[in-house]
């Protein structure tokens, strides 16, 4: 009695394919002994089960219901299967099995079956060939008997099984037997001479320490003794070491080497250094702490650096801050040499790599492509190629490696791209003759025992006529396949062995079919499939195939765009077509034939009427090409116009046929192949592909036929196809050899070059890691195998393709790929030529700008000063062709002010006069100086104005004019135009601009109007993988598979897993500008950012950094101060505010504000103008809280210990603020000690090149030393002139502390910039102080990041609540919460000064503005928590419609959530609204 399997196991879970499997197995008994010590199960089967699924479902027996016994568990199975399984057939299905099991009963048999061929003689006597061994003799036997054993017993087919011995071949692999036997010598030599060496070392040690006296101490001063320079600290020592991947706990004294991978020092108490730096020997990393004296240090740092290779002998100890394992109690340091073994290329001829991989494959590559083409130059080879996925973003890095080597070296980079191919030229109708729609067609459905037409058979075949829309007539039968269905097969199709066992063969049917189609065109859904049975069946039959074919699948993806997926059961559903029995062909070919009557309705619809014209219209679908299959194809370039045409298609896959990735058409690439070599690529190209599908040999000629050369790859790349089961046919390593093999015929065949590449995706076989943790993180399950896709020298790929004969891997491993090198000429990826834009007359135009301004300020004749000024500039600008990006910017900002919005300047354009004077910023780099506006007198050189000289002319006394007794006006920042031009005027000029955010995207769109449309794109940036984001990835990593490490060691990984691609973007205000008659992709490709295809916006696609040497690039930045001045403006001028100004003929400008007024000054001393005490705000003893600038915490502290007088000191203080470790570590001590002023200090950048030309230096030598100090290479150890440059500053009086001052700067700001920035905060301030409301509500409607109006709008004392406990909890605070506080600070300040807001009416609220009324601040919707600025708009559009009936009424109209209504209703924002509309009784 038997019972199902699952009745016998109901707990036991298996996934669902195993379960399928065994749903449908019998369990006839279940056996065990007294031990208990073994279970047998007795399975029957009516389908072949194969090994590999009993041995998994045995360990899922044993691990599920038996893991606490040392229970075996057993599945002995029977099958009772149909007569197609014949001795042959079943040998053939069950051969792995038979391998699997052999494996698990003796090697040695496994092997004898594996390496002998078999073949059957009169149907049940299996014939096995062996090579004639001692051992094949001794084991004959035992195979014998297992293999009748399993075909009688297993399976009840008896078999008689004969063995055939064969003289054994001579060996193939004498030459690698040789070789391997000369590589054992020379290890073995190489290590005889090692240990030769140490011994000798370790006599001339002990000699040394036989000389030298005995106690010495570990800190002696005199530890290093000439004879022993390697001894770099303690006592002396030649322990072994360990691997760092065995020190795992606390083991008392240990040896370890390493490399020195980071490094740091912190100062303590008691004069000593506590000295950390991580050390790894690449299995590990590892923490070493040492206590160092601060007198023994310099030895110290001199010797223990990032890059130091060390050997270390101290005690591990887990340290008591950071809880981890590290080494302490140093008692030796020894310097040694490095121990890693970096590969080398020594072959006498090299190859030449031809896909590699680098970052900028989307999280795919991990090599940087400098280290690629570094290591392939190094390794003596005469190129590399760059083939990253879809993209050239590599390219400009990988050049600026070519430019270190010396000109006439010849090795070359050759820029390719890995591309995602869609064949677009295969026809919706195959072999088309220009037949009618209206026509005869069949349509038919196959079902088959497989995928390959050569190794599956047809089991069904179903077929319906259409004649002129109708269905005519049907064709329907069974094939007998003369071999079992798959148990997968009959699954699917419900056909079993015996439905079809009485059916005729194909030999029988096919002729039958044939008649019944006749020359009618066939139908079918993805046609090629069935199709090419069809075809291939026939060409067993020796009959030519010549049909004329339809493509449903085809169509759908023409006719159905809006579909994701076109199964059969999914276009029939979407045209609501019924499918019953699904997957039996009659049916399916029912559903199919109302589907193509249905598309020929539609395709009528359009116009179309023939085959011809559907063709036509298919080939110009982008929606067709956006749904089919992508094949991998590399495309190199070999010459210029290559280079163009390459980035053409970069563009196009990106911008006009991206749909998950950027795609390629065959069309498309045919179109634009002209200096372009088409390569077939990996194991997911076109020509891969079909010979895994066993495509038909004309199938697999047109696809070679369309490449320059086919790619074959290292059998480890594809070997996780024998564990997919998506790849059926592939099953062993030799089946992988095959292929290659195939692949290599075929090039022969067709006269192709055939090369053997890595796909390079790292460099080393220890990178793998990096890949590995990658591909985890994405979520890949098979993330730890990784293929060996490492760079391979000559001589490990001539090995690894020597089964295809040394003479053929020579040829594709070295000969093809350096021919098809040198078919391609150096070139460089960006254009080196500058190609600004041309305006006509621009030189003339700003010459003419500069001198009406000049001369309406100054008057006619100039001074000498100002026109001195203005011709050195205006020569230097124009000769060296920058004229036009000054008459750029002039329209930007001339268009922006026009509109009623001002503009900032940034960065150092503000040291320019002639852009002061174009209108570009407002900041005067003039020395000060007064002039009257109406008679314009000017004084530049009183004694008076001098004495102001390097500040500010708004510092001076009010003056009158002595000619005309006009108020003068003061002006002058005293800036050198050097800063921003260089003394040569060579310097590329950076024009930043800062415009309202608000009219930002208008500025953007006025480019188009200046240079014309198609002629500006958004300057894109690159995204890559952050040091956070990689350390997570790499934490989570090892902590999902149980593995502790060490925080050094996972920072040591990190840096292997940063820079890697993760998407794309665009500056925030970058505008890359092509001039006319100039393409696009003759510079750099261009796409959407972050490939975004419902955006409008494009994008440069390389980095603009790479190309802003060659193009011109504007910065229109958004930013907020512009936006306050612009709404400080509206509401001073509004009728809301009581004052002389209007919205017509008298409005407020903020650009009349005075830059010298004593009450904005004050703010910077006390509290006192704003009318408000320091214990009203918090304590804040200045009243800067809310002023750009000087608003922050850190600012106001600043303001407090430097005391600023003049707006010269605001703008120090501003170019102190925005400098790194200008203020801290540096100024600050200095201000604090004495040693310097706010006005002596080194603030800005143009501080350091005046003072120094004022000491004496030369000028070009000051300007030289500003731009080594203010980017910080002083500081990093990277100016090499630096003690040149320190000498002469000491000769010229420069005191020390100035000097020690330039070596502490990593990053400074401009004065000009500075300066522009204290105009806006200066304008802000005065209206704080003189327009309080105005300013509120301009600061919490534009600046305030978290305003509240719960928190902030229910009166000071609730307020004052939320401040206290906010400042209990100051140290958990989040991000919102720290934004919250800021915020509160402001509201504080604005109730201080006896300010109130008004409750919002739902009625006249805004939805983002402040209002002012009746004298308070009225707040907009989007300041209710939970109220988004859409919702807020909708809000206040539905008050327009009348008043609200009810909070249902309220609801309906503005869309809002119950949760944000109920809010609402809690805050008494509702009134007396009721909940709905409905009147009761007593209402009436």
């Amino acid at each position: 009695m038997s019972k199902p399997f699952f009745e016998v196991f109901p707990t036991l879970k298996l996934n669902d394919d195993l379960w399928l499997l065994f749903e449908a197995a019998k369990v006839t008994k279940v056996v065990t002994n007294s031990n208990r010590d073994y279970i047998r199960v007795h399975l029957k089967s009516r389908h072949l089960i194969q090994k590999e699924h009993i041995y998994q479902v045995e360990k899922c027996l044993k691990d599920q219901l038996f893991a606490r016994s040392r229970i075996q568990v057993k599945i002995l199975e029977q099958y009772e299967l149909s007569e197609q399984y014949t001795p042959e057939n079943l040998m053939r299905e069950y051969y792995d099995s038979l391998l699997l099991e052999l494996n698990e009963r003796s090697v040695v048999e496994r092997n004898m079956l594996q390496n002998g061929e078999y073949s059957f003689e009169d149907g049940n006597i299996l014939l096995l060939k062996m090579t004639d061994t001692i051992v094949a003799q001794g084991k004959r036997d035992s195979l014998t008997q297992y293999l009748t054993g399993v075909f009688e017993d297993r399976f009840h087919r008896p078999i008689e099984v004969r063995v055939v011995f064969e003289e054994p071949k001579d060996s193939k692999l004498k030459y690698n037997e040789e070789k391997l036997r000369m590589e054992v010598d020379a290890i073995r030599q190489q290590r005889k001479a090692i240990r030769e060496e140490k011994e000798q070392k370790r006599q001339e040690n002990q000699k040394e320490k036989e000389k030298k006296p005995e106690n010495r101490s570990l800190f002696s001063a005199k530890r290093r003794q000439p004879a022993d320079a390697s001894l770099i600290y303690g006592r002396d020592f030649d322990d072994e070491p360990i691997e760092l991947s065995q020190v795992v706990t606390e083991m008392g004294e240990i040896t370890i080497h390493g490399k020195v991978i980071s490094f740091d020092t912190r100062e303590i108490r008691n004069e000593k250094t506590i000295v950390m730096y991580a050390v790894t020997d690449f299995t590990d990393t590892i923490m070493v702490k040492m206590f160092v004296r601060n007198d023994q240090l310099p030895d110290i740092l001199a010797e223990i650096k990032p890059g130091a290779f060390l050997k270390i002998k101290g005690v591990t100890a887990i340290d008591k801050f950071d809880r981890e394992l590290t080494i302490a109690s140093v008692t030796g340091i020894r310097k040694i040499s490095d121990f890693t073994q970096s590969r080398q290329d020594t072959a006498p001829e090299k190859r030449v790599e031809l896909h590699c991989h680098t970052k900028m494959s989307d999280m795919d590559g991990v090599s940087e492509v400098k280290d690629l083409v570094k290591r392939a130059h190094d390794w003596g080879h005469k190129a590399i190629a760059i083939t990253d996925h879809g993209v050239a973003q590599a390219f400009p890095d990988a050049n600026h490696y070519i430019e270190t080597l010396d000109k006439d070296d010849p090795f070359k980079v050759i820029y390719g791209v890995e591309g995602y191919l869609v064949d677009d030229l295969t026809d919706v109708a195959v072999n088309e003759k220009g037949q009618s729609l209206d026509g005869t067609y069949v349509v038919f459905d196959l079902e088959t025992t497989g995928f390959s037409p050569i190794r599956d058979k047809i089991i069904e075949i179903g077929a319906v006529k259409v004649e002129n829309g109708k269905i005519t007539d049907k064709f329907s039968t069974f094939v007998n396949p003369g071999v079992p269905i798959p148990f997968e097969i009959t699954r699917l199709t419900s056909i079993t062995d015996q439905m079809v066992m009485d059916s005729p063969g194909i030999e029988t049917v096919l002729p039958q079919f044939l008649e019944f189609v006749g020359d009618a065109v066939l139908v079918a859904h993805n046609a090629s499939f069935d199709v090419g049975f069809i075809e291939q069946n026939m060409r067993y039959q020796n009959l030519m195939p010549d049909f004329t074919s339809v493509d449903t699948v085809a169509l759908a993806r023409m006719l159905l765009p809006t579909l994701s997926k076109f199964k059969l059961n999914v276009v029939a559903n979407a045209l609501n077509i019924s499918l019953e029995n699904h997957h039996r062909a009659v049916d399916d070919a029912g559903a199919t034939a109302e589907i193509f009557v249905k598309f020929v309705e539609m395709l009528h619809d359009r116009g179309i009427y023939d085959l011809t014209k559907l063709n036509h219209l298919g080939s110009q679908n982008e929606n067709v090409i956006k749904k089919l299959p992508t094949y991998h194809v590399i495309i190199l370039a070999c010459n210029e116009v290559g280079r163009v045409n390459l980035y053409t298609l970069i563009s196009k896959s990106h911008l006009e046929y991206y749909a998950r990735r950027p795609r390629i058409p065959k069309s498309v690439l045919s179109k634009y192949r002209e200096g372009l070599l088409v390569g077939s690529a990996c194991e997911a190209g076109e020509l891969y592909q079909a010979l895994l599908n066993e495509k038909s040999d004309a199938r697999i000629a047109k696809i070679v036929s369309f490449y320059d050369y086919l790619e074959i790859q290292p059998v480890g790349n594809n070997q996780f196809m024998i564990e997919s089961d998506r790849v059926s046919n592939v099953n062993s390593v030799e089946d992988i050899r095959n292929l290659n093999r195939r692949i290599v015929k075929l090039g022969e065949q067709f006269g192709k070059p055939v090369v053997a590449t890595c796909d390079v995706h790292f460099m080393d076989p220890e990178d793998e890691v990096y890949r590995r943790i990658i591909m985890a993180g994405k979520g890949f399950s098979d993330a730890d195998e990784q293929a060996p896709l490492y760079l391979h020298t000559t001589d490990e790929m001539l090995e690894e393709f020597e089964y295809l004969g040394s003479a053929k891997a020579r040829e594709i491993v070295i000969e093809n790929p350096n021919k098809i090198a040198d078919m391609i000429e150096k070139i460089t990826p960006i254009r080196p030529d500058k190609c600004p834009p041309v305006i006509p007359d621009s030189d003339k135009q700003l010459r003419e700008i500069c001198y009406n301004k000049a001369h309406s300020m100054y008057g006619d004749p100039l001074p000498e000063v100002v026109t001195e000024r203005l011709e050195r500039e205006l020569n230097s600008i124009i000769s060296n062709g920058f004229a036009v990006m000054y008459i750029i910017a002039q329209k930007l900002v001339w268009k922006s002010n026009e509109d009623g919005y001002l503009v900032g300047s940034r960065g150092s354009v503000g040291s320019s006069f002639v852009a002061t004077m174009a209108g570009i910023t407002e900041v005067n780099p003039l020395s000060p100086h007064y002039y009257c506006k109406k008679c314009h007198y000017s004084d530049f050189d009183s004694e008076e104005v001098r004495a102001y000289a390097g500040g500010c002319g708004w510092d001076m006394p009010d003056k009158k004019c002595p000619v005309c007794g006009e108020p003068l006006t003061k002006d002058g920042f005293d800036i050198p135009f050097e800063t921003f031009l260089g003394f040569k005027g060579n310097k590329e000029p950076d024009i930043d601009l800062n415009f309202s955010g608000d009219y930002q995207s208008n500025a953007h769109k006025y480019t188009e109007v200046i240079f014309g449309a198609g002629q500006t794109y958004r300057a894109g940036t690159i995204a890559t993988l952050a040091d956070k984001t990689a350390f997570g990835y790499v934490k989570n990593y090892y902590e999902e598979r149980g593995q502790g490490k060490r925080n050094c060691e996972i920072d040591r990984i990190v840096q292997g897993c940063t820079g890697i691609r993760r998407s794309t973007g665009q500056h925030p205000g970058g505008i890359i500008v092509l001039p006319l008659g100039e393409e696009i992709n003759s510079f750099t490709p261009v796409q959407h950012p972050a490939n975004d295809t419902t955006t409008d916006i494009v994008t440069t696609h390389f980095d603009y950094h790479s190309i802003d040497h060659n193009l011109l690039k504007l910065d229109i930045l958004g930013h907020d101060d512009p936006t306050m001045i612009k709404t400080l403006e509206e509401y001073i001028s509004s009728p809301a505010m009581d004052n002389e100004y209007n919205e017509t003929d008298n409005r407020f400008e903020a650009t009349k504000i005075p830059l010298d007024d004593q009450g904005v000054m004050s703010l910077f001393h006390d509290t006192s103008a704003l009318g408000i005490k320091p214990d009203d705000i918090g304590g804040c003893p200045v009243g800067c809280l809310g002023i750009p600038e000087f608003g922050t915490d850190f600012v106001i502290q600043m303001v407090v210990d430097t005391k600023p007088k003049t707006l010269s000191d605001l703008i120090r203080i501003s170019g102190l603020s925005h400098g790194t470790d200008v203020w801290l570590n540096n100024a600050q001590e200095l201000i604090r000690s004495g040693k310097a002023t706010i006005s002596t200090a080194i603030c800005t950048r143009d501080d350091i090149m005046t003072y120094l030309i004022n000491q004496g230096l030369d000028s070009e030598e000051s300007f030289t030393i500003m731009e080594r100090v203010r980017k910080g290479a002083v500081a990093k150890g990277k100016c090499k002139e630096w003690p040149e440059f320190k000498k002469d500053m000491a000769e010229h009086g420069v005191p020390d502390w100035y000097i020690w001052s330039c070596e502490k700067i990593k990053y400074m700001f401009p004065k000009a910039h500075a300066a522009a920035y204290v105009m806006m905060a200066y304008r802000i301030a005065y209206c704080k102080i003189n327009y309080p409301l105005a300013y509120y509500g301009a600061y919490f409607g534009i600046r305030a990041d978290a305003f509240s109006y719960e928190i902030m709008c229910q009166g000071k004392e609730v307020l004052q609540k939320y401040i206290d406990d906010y400042n209990k909890r100051s140290n958990s605070l989040s991000k919102k919460e720290q934004d919250t506080m800021k915020d509160m600070h402001i509201v504080q300040e604005m109730y201080a000064r006896g300010y109130e807001f008004m409750p919002i009416d739902i009625y006249r609220a805004k939805a983002t503005k402040f209002q002012i009324i009746d004298g308070k601040l009225m707040p907009p919707f989007v300041s209710i928590d939970g109220m988004g600025e859409k919702a807020a708009e909708a809000v206040e559009e539905a008050a327009k419609d009348g008043p609200y009936l009810s909070r249902d009424d309220f609801r309906q109209r503005t869309k809002a959530s119950k949760t944000v209504i109920d809010y609402m209703g809690d805050l008494g924002l509702l009134g007396d609204l009721p909940e709905s509309n409905q009147l009761s009784l007593f209402d009436l």
